[in-house]
Protein backbone atom coordinates (compact mmCIF):
# COMPACT_ATOMS: atom_id res chain seq x y z
CA UNK A 1 0.00 0.00 0.00
CA UNK A 2 1.11 3.45 -0.82
CA UNK A 3 2.86 4.93 2.47
CA UNK A 4 4.32 8.57 2.57
CA UNK A 5 6.57 9.45 5.24
CA UNK A 6 6.23 12.92 6.46
CA UNK A 7 10.00 13.73 7.59
CA UNK A 8 10.29 15.69 10.85
CA UNK A 9 12.79 14.03 12.77
CA UNK A 10 11.37 12.29 16.40
CA UNK A 11 7.75 13.49 15.13
CA UNK A 12 7.74 12.47 11.85
CA UNK A 13 4.77 9.69 10.38
CA UNK A 14 3.27 7.85 7.67
CA UNK A 15 0.48 8.90 5.75
CA UNK A 16 -1.10 5.09 4.41
CA UNK A 17 -2.99 5.44 1.17
CA UNK A 18 -5.16 2.32 0.69
CA UNK A 19 -8.43 0.50 0.36
CA UNK A 20 -10.02 -1.11 3.61
CA UNK A 21 -7.81 0.79 6.45
CA UNK A 22 -10.26 1.31 8.81
CA UNK A 23 -11.35 -2.48 9.13
CA UNK A 24 -7.49 -3.33 9.89
CA UNK A 25 -7.05 -4.25 13.52
CA UNK A 26 -3.15 -4.92 13.06
CA UNK A 27 -2.70 -1.45 11.54
CA UNK A 28 -4.48 0.36 15.01
CA UNK A 29 -2.47 -1.54 17.36
CA UNK A 30 1.43 -0.73 15.81
CA UNK A 31 0.22 2.78 16.21
CA UNK A 32 -2.39 3.93 18.65
CA UNK A 33 -0.60 4.28 21.81
CA UNK A 34 -1.91 2.68 25.31
CA UNK A 35 -4.04 4.85 27.06
CA UNK A 36 -7.83 5.98 26.72
CA UNK A 37 -8.88 6.42 23.10
CA UNK A 38 -11.70 9.05 21.96
CA UNK A 39 -12.87 8.70 18.57
CA UNK A 40 -14.51 12.15 17.36
CA UNK A 41 -16.76 12.39 14.08
CA UNK A 42 -19.84 13.88 12.57
CA UNK A 43 -23.12 13.25 12.14
CA UNK A 44 -22.53 12.18 8.52
CA UNK A 45 -19.36 10.11 9.24
CA UNK A 46 -20.57 8.51 11.97
CA UNK A 47 -23.65 6.41 10.83
CA UNK A 48 -21.06 5.28 7.72
CA UNK A 49 -17.81 4.36 9.56
CA UNK A 50 -17.97 4.74 13.39
CA UNK A 51 -18.62 1.44 14.30
CA UNK A 52 -16.07 -0.29 11.97
CA UNK A 53 -13.49 1.79 13.37
CA UNK A 54 -14.57 0.83 16.79
CA UNK A 55 -14.59 -2.35 16.07
CA UNK A 56 -11.40 -2.29 14.86
CA UNK A 57 -9.62 -0.68 17.73
CA UNK A 58 -11.23 -3.31 20.25
CA UNK A 59 -10.87 -2.91 23.83
CA UNK A 60 -12.81 -1.24 26.06
CA UNK A 61 -11.01 2.19 26.55
CA UNK A 62 -12.80 3.40 23.59
CA UNK A 63 -15.34 6.56 23.91
CA UNK A 64 -16.96 8.39 21.06
CA UNK A 65 -18.03 11.95 20.42
CA UNK A 66 -20.37 13.09 17.60
CA UNK A 67 -20.26 16.84 16.50
CA UNK A 68 -22.51 18.79 13.81
CA UNK A 69 -21.20 18.58 10.31
CA UNK A 70 -19.85 21.36 8.44
CA UNK A 71 -17.36 24.21 8.22
CA UNK A 72 -19.56 26.12 10.81
CA UNK A 73 -19.17 23.96 13.41
CA UNK A 74 -15.53 24.50 13.55
CA UNK A 75 -15.67 26.74 16.77
CA UNK A 76 -14.10 27.15 20.10
CA UNK A 77 -17.38 26.13 22.10
CA UNK A 78 -17.10 22.19 19.97
CA UNK A 79 -13.86 22.55 20.73
CA UNK A 80 -13.91 22.80 24.64
CA UNK A 81 -16.78 19.78 23.87
CA UNK A 82 -13.92 18.13 22.69
CA UNK A 83 -11.82 18.72 25.92
CA UNK A 84 -14.52 18.83 28.35
CA UNK A 85 -15.21 14.49 27.11
CA UNK A 86 -11.26 14.23 27.77
CA UNK A 87 -11.55 15.71 31.38
CA UNK A 88 -14.64 13.42 32.10
CA UNK A 89 -12.88 10.12 30.84
CA UNK A 90 -10.06 10.76 33.03
CA UNK A 91 -7.77 10.58 30.03
CA UNK A 92 -3.67 10.85 30.59
CA UNK A 93 -1.00 12.36 28.73
CA UNK A 94 -1.05 8.82 27.33
CA UNK A 95 -4.33 9.42 25.72
CA UNK A 96 -5.26 9.53 21.49
CA UNK A 97 -8.02 11.07 20.25
CA UNK A 98 -8.90 9.86 15.87
CA UNK A 99 -10.46 12.39 13.90
CA UNK A 100 -12.82 10.00 11.81
CA UNK A 101 -13.88 12.97 9.30
CA UNK A 102 -13.05 15.51 6.66
CA UNK A 103 -11.36 18.30 7.64
CA UNK A 104 -13.03 20.28 9.77
CA UNK A 105 -13.36 17.54 12.25
CA UNK A 106 -9.39 17.01 11.93
CA UNK A 107 -8.73 21.08 12.61
CA UNK A 108 -11.07 20.42 15.80
CA UNK A 109 -9.82 17.25 17.09
CA UNK A 110 -5.87 17.95 16.28
CA UNK A 111 -6.23 21.34 18.24
CA UNK A 112 -7.98 19.62 21.05
CA UNK A 113 -5.21 17.43 20.92
CA UNK A 114 -2.40 20.39 21.49
CA UNK A 115 -4.27 21.93 24.00
CA UNK A 116 -5.15 18.94 26.47
CA UNK A 117 -2.13 18.21 28.92
CA UNK A 118 -0.06 20.43 26.33
CA UNK A 119 -0.52 17.97 23.80
CA UNK A 120 -1.52 14.31 23.21
CA UNK A 121 -1.70 12.13 20.44
CA UNK A 122 -4.03 12.01 17.87
CA UNK A 123 -4.62 9.92 14.35
CA UNK A 124 -6.22 11.77 11.50
CA UNK A 125 -8.37 9.15 9.28
CA UNK A 126 -9.81 11.52 6.25
CA UNK A 127 -12.92 10.38 4.71
CA UNK A 128 -13.28 13.23 2.34
CA UNK A 129 -11.21 13.99 -0.78
CA UNK A 130 -9.52 17.46 0.29
CA UNK A 131 -8.53 16.07 3.50
CA UNK A 132 -7.17 13.23 2.08
CA UNK A 133 -5.09 15.17 -0.31
CA UNK A 134 -4.05 17.73 1.88
CA UNK A 135 -5.77 18.84 5.46
CA UNK A 136 -5.00 15.69 7.05
CA UNK A 137 -1.84 16.05 6.63
CA UNK A 138 1.37 19.25 7.49
CA UNK A 139 -0.37 19.08 11.48
CA UNK A 140 -2.09 22.99 10.81
CA UNK A 141 -5.23 22.78 13.59
CA UNK A 142 -7.65 25.23 14.40
CA UNK A 143 -11.06 26.39 15.00
CA UNK A 144 -12.80 29.51 13.14
CA UNK A 145 -13.50 32.90 14.38
CA UNK A 146 -16.80 34.90 13.47
CA UNK A 147 -14.33 37.53 11.40
CA UNK A 148 -11.98 34.92 10.34
CA UNK A 149 -11.36 31.43 9.26
CA UNK A 150 -8.57 29.65 11.50
CA UNK A 151 -8.18 32.23 13.47
CA UNK A 152 -7.40 30.00 16.56
CA UNK A 153 -5.43 26.68 16.58
CA UNK A 154 -1.61 25.51 16.98
CA UNK A 155 0.67 23.55 14.98
CA UNK A 156 0.40 19.57 16.34
CA UNK A 157 1.70 17.12 14.19
CA UNK A 158 -0.65 13.66 14.06
CA UNK A 159 0.87 10.07 14.61
CA UNK A 160 0.16 8.82 11.37
CA UNK A 161 -3.21 9.30 8.72
CA UNK A 162 -5.00 6.62 7.75
CA UNK A 163 -6.23 7.72 4.54
CA UNK A 164 -9.28 4.77 3.55
CA UNK A 165 -9.89 5.11 -0.16
CA UNK A 166 -13.67 3.09 0.16
CA UNK A 167 -14.45 6.40 1.89
CA UNK A 168 -14.50 8.00 -1.04
CA UNK A 169 -17.56 6.13 -2.22
CA UNK A 170 -19.89 7.29 0.12
CA UNK A 171 -18.85 10.69 -0.70
CA UNK A 172 -21.57 13.58 -2.18
CA UNK A 173 -20.65 14.63 -5.58
CA UNK A 174 -20.14 18.03 -4.09
CA UNK A 175 -17.82 17.14 -1.98
CA UNK A 176 -15.84 14.82 -3.97
CA UNK A 177 -15.33 18.02 -6.40
CA UNK A 178 -14.26 20.33 -3.98
CA UNK A 179 -11.86 18.01 -3.02
CA UNK A 180 -9.88 18.19 -6.25
CA UNK A 181 -9.08 21.57 -5.48
CA UNK A 182 -6.34 21.13 -3.39
CA UNK A 183 -4.81 19.01 -5.96
CA UNK A 184 -4.58 21.41 -8.45
CA UNK A 185 -3.30 23.59 -6.43
CA UNK A 186 -0.09 21.54 -6.11
CA UNK A 187 0.01 21.63 -9.46
CA UNK A 188 -0.56 25.20 -10.29
CA UNK A 189 2.43 25.96 -7.72
CA UNK A 190 4.95 22.90 -7.73
CA UNK A 191 4.45 20.44 -10.79
CA UNK A 192 3.66 21.35 -14.05
CA UNK A 193 3.76 17.89 -15.01
CA UNK A 194 1.08 17.00 -12.28
CA UNK A 195 -1.43 19.82 -14.06
CA UNK A 196 -0.74 18.19 -17.59
CA UNK A 197 -1.95 15.04 -16.00
CA UNK A 198 -4.80 16.42 -14.28
CA UNK A 199 -5.89 17.75 -17.57
CA UNK A 200 -5.43 14.99 -19.12
CA UNK A 201 -7.22 12.60 -16.65
CA UNK A 202 -10.25 14.83 -15.57
CA UNK A 203 -12.70 12.00 -17.21
CA UNK A 204 -11.41 9.50 -15.11
CA UNK A 205 -11.28 11.42 -12.21
CA UNK A 206 -14.72 12.52 -12.20
CA UNK A 207 -15.91 9.11 -12.80
CA UNK A 208 -13.59 8.18 -9.39
CA UNK A 209 -11.30 5.53 -11.07
CA UNK A 210 -9.69 3.90 -7.99
CA UNK A 211 -6.56 3.63 -9.68
CA UNK A 212 -6.50 7.03 -10.75
CA UNK A 213 -7.80 8.60 -7.29
CA UNK A 214 -4.80 6.64 -5.76
CA UNK A 215 -2.34 8.43 -7.77
CA UNK A 216 -4.39 11.29 -7.44
CA UNK A 217 -4.24 11.44 -3.51
CA UNK A 218 -0.34 9.70 -2.94
CA UNK A 219 1.01 12.46 -5.44
CA UNK A 220 -0.51 15.62 -3.43
CA UNK A 221 0.87 13.67 -0.22
CA UNK A 222 4.13 13.73 -1.51
CA UNK A 223 4.32 16.95 -2.39
CA UNK A 224 2.64 18.50 0.65
CA UNK A 225 4.70 16.26 2.61
CA UNK A 226 8.15 17.63 1.21
CA UNK A 227 6.92 21.23 2.03
CA UNK A 228 6.33 20.88 5.47
CA UNK A 229 9.41 18.27 6.19
CA UNK A 230 11.49 21.52 4.81
CA UNK A 231 9.15 24.12 6.47
CA UNK A 232 7.07 22.61 9.35
CA UNK A 233 5.82 26.03 10.96
CA UNK A 234 5.10 28.02 7.43
CA UNK A 235 7.93 30.30 7.92
CA UNK A 236 9.07 30.36 4.67
CA UNK A 237 8.40 27.78 1.40
CA UNK A 238 5.52 26.13 3.04
CA UNK A 239 3.45 29.57 2.49
CA UNK A 240 3.04 28.88 -1.00
CA UNK A 241 0.59 26.37 0.02
CA UNK A 242 -1.59 28.83 0.75
CA UNK A 243 -2.25 30.07 -3.32
CA UNK A 244 -5.98 31.09 -3.48
CA UNK A 245 -6.52 30.56 0.18
CA UNK A 246 -6.27 34.53 0.95
CA UNK A 247 -8.91 35.34 -1.45
CA UNK A 248 -11.05 31.70 -0.24
CA UNK A 249 -10.95 32.22 3.27
CA UNK A 250 -12.21 35.91 2.48
CA UNK A 251 -14.99 34.36 1.01
CA UNK A 252 -15.90 31.69 3.20
CA UNK A 253 -15.76 34.06 6.07
CA UNK A 254 -18.24 36.65 4.46
CA UNK A 255 -21.12 34.25 3.79
CA UNK A 256 -20.47 32.42 7.45
CA UNK A 257 -18.82 29.47 6.11
CA UNK A 258 -22.50 27.99 4.74
CA UNK A 259 -22.44 29.32 0.99
CA UNK A 260 -19.25 27.39 -0.66
CA UNK A 261 -17.43 24.77 0.61
CA UNK A 262 -13.57 24.94 1.49
CA UNK A 263 -12.41 23.68 -2.14
CA UNK A 264 -14.69 25.60 -4.11
CA UNK A 265 -13.86 28.28 -2.34
CA UNK A 266 -10.09 28.20 -2.97
CA UNK A 267 -11.32 27.38 -7.09
CA UNK A 268 -12.61 30.42 -6.78
CA UNK A 269 -9.32 32.34 -5.13
CA UNK A 270 -6.88 30.49 -7.33
CA UNK A 271 -8.58 32.32 -10.66
CA UNK A 272 -8.39 35.34 -9.10
CA UNK A 273 -4.73 35.12 -7.73
CA UNK A 274 -4.11 33.93 -11.70
CA UNK A 275 -5.74 36.70 -12.57
CA UNK A 276 -4.02 39.14 -10.27
CA UNK A 277 -0.61 37.57 -11.54
CA UNK A 278 -1.36 37.76 -15.69
CA UNK A 279 -1.99 41.95 -14.57
CA UNK A 280 0.84 42.51 -12.99
CA UNK A 281 3.05 40.73 -15.46
CA UNK A 282 4.26 38.02 -12.92
CA UNK A 283 3.23 35.42 -15.33
CA UNK A 284 2.50 34.84 -19.21
CA UNK A 285 -0.94 35.30 -20.32
CA UNK A 286 -3.68 32.53 -20.62
CA UNK A 287 -2.47 30.63 -17.29
CA UNK A 288 -5.78 31.96 -16.04
CA UNK A 289 -7.78 30.45 -18.60
CA UNK A 290 -6.31 27.43 -18.33
CA UNK A 291 -6.91 26.89 -14.81
CA UNK A 292 -10.23 28.28 -15.12
CA UNK A 293 -10.60 25.40 -17.75
CA UNK A 294 -9.36 22.61 -15.45
CA UNK A 295 -11.64 23.87 -12.58
CA UNK A 296 -14.21 24.17 -14.91
CA UNK A 297 -14.01 20.37 -16.29
CA UNK A 298 -13.59 19.17 -12.62
CA UNK A 299 -17.36 20.68 -11.83
CA UNK A 300 -15.58 23.79 -9.56
CA UNK A 301 -16.90 27.23 -9.58
CA UNK A 302 -14.65 29.45 -10.99
CA UNK A 303 -16.22 33.22 -10.22
CA UNK A 304 -17.06 35.35 -7.53
CA UNK A 305 -20.79 34.68 -6.70
CA UNK A 306 -23.01 37.24 -7.18
CA UNK A 307 -24.05 39.22 -4.21
CA UNK A 308 -20.57 39.58 -2.58
CA UNK A 309 -18.91 43.13 -2.70
CA UNK A 310 -15.66 43.17 -2.96
CA UNK A 311 -15.16 45.63 -0.45
CA UNK A 312 -16.27 42.92 1.90
CA UNK A 313 -13.57 40.94 0.72
CA UNK A 314 -11.08 43.06 0.91
CA UNK A 315 -11.96 44.07 4.37
CA UNK A 316 -11.97 40.36 5.54
CA UNK A 317 -9.13 40.13 3.49
CA UNK A 318 -7.04 42.51 5.98
CA UNK A 319 -7.51 39.63 8.82
CA UNK A 320 -5.86 37.13 6.80
CA UNK A 321 -3.45 35.20 8.68
CA UNK A 322 -0.81 35.90 6.36
CA UNK A 323 -0.58 39.48 7.27
CA UNK A 324 2.42 40.89 8.56
CA UNK A 325 3.48 44.03 9.58
CA UNK A 326 0.21 45.23 7.88
CA UNK A 327 1.10 43.90 4.79
CA UNK A 328 -1.26 41.47 2.79
CA UNK A 329 1.08 38.60 1.42
CA UNK A 330 -0.40 36.79 -1.29
CA UNK A 331 0.99 33.70 -3.45
CA UNK A 332 1.08 34.35 -6.88
CA UNK A 333 2.28 32.60 -10.20
CA UNK A 334 5.87 33.14 -12.09
CA UNK A 335 4.51 30.15 -14.34
CA UNK A 336 2.36 26.51 -13.88
CA UNK A 337 4.40 24.74 -11.81
CA UNK A 338 5.83 28.09 -10.03
CA UNK A 339 4.67 29.98 -7.31
CA UNK A 340 6.12 32.94 -5.51
CA UNK A 341 5.19 34.90 -2.28
CA UNK A 342 4.25 38.74 -3.88
CA UNK A 343 3.76 42.20 -0.99
CA UNK A 344 3.42 44.10 -3.91
CA UNK A 345 0.00 43.96 -5.23
CA UNK A 346 -1.77 47.33 -4.56
CA UNK A 347 -5.60 47.36 -3.79
CA UNK A 348 -6.70 48.37 -6.94
CA UNK A 349 -4.96 45.60 -8.65
CA UNK A 350 -6.86 43.58 -5.91
CA UNK A 351 -10.20 44.79 -6.81
CA UNK A 352 -9.71 44.82 -11.05
CA UNK A 353 -9.09 40.56 -10.61
CA UNK A 354 -11.88 40.60 -8.20
CA UNK A 355 -14.12 42.14 -10.96
CA UNK A 356 -12.41 40.46 -13.71
CA UNK A 357 -13.36 37.02 -11.99
CA UNK A 358 -16.97 37.56 -11.50
CA UNK A 359 -20.30 35.83 -13.18
CA UNK A 360 -21.40 39.28 -14.69
CA UNK A 361 -17.35 40.62 -15.13
CA UNK A 362 -18.85 44.17 -13.52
Amino acid sequence: MPTVNVALGRRSYPVIIAAGLLDQAALWRKHLPAGKILVVSNEIVAPLYLDRVCNAIGGSTIQTLVLADGESSKTVSNWAHIIDRLVAMKAGRDACLVALGGGVTGDLCGFAAAAYMRGVAFIQVPTTLLAQVDASVGGKTGVNHIEGKNLIGAFHQPIAVFADTDTLNTLPEREFRAGLAEAVKIGAIRDPAFLEWLELEAAQIIARDSGTLTRLIDHSVRHKAAVVAEDELESGARALLNFGHSFAHALETITGYSQLLHGEAVSIGMVVAATLSESRRLCPAGVSQRLSELLTALGLPVAVPDGIETNAIIEAMALDKKVLAGQLRLILLNAPGSAVIDTGSSEQEIRAALTACRVDNT
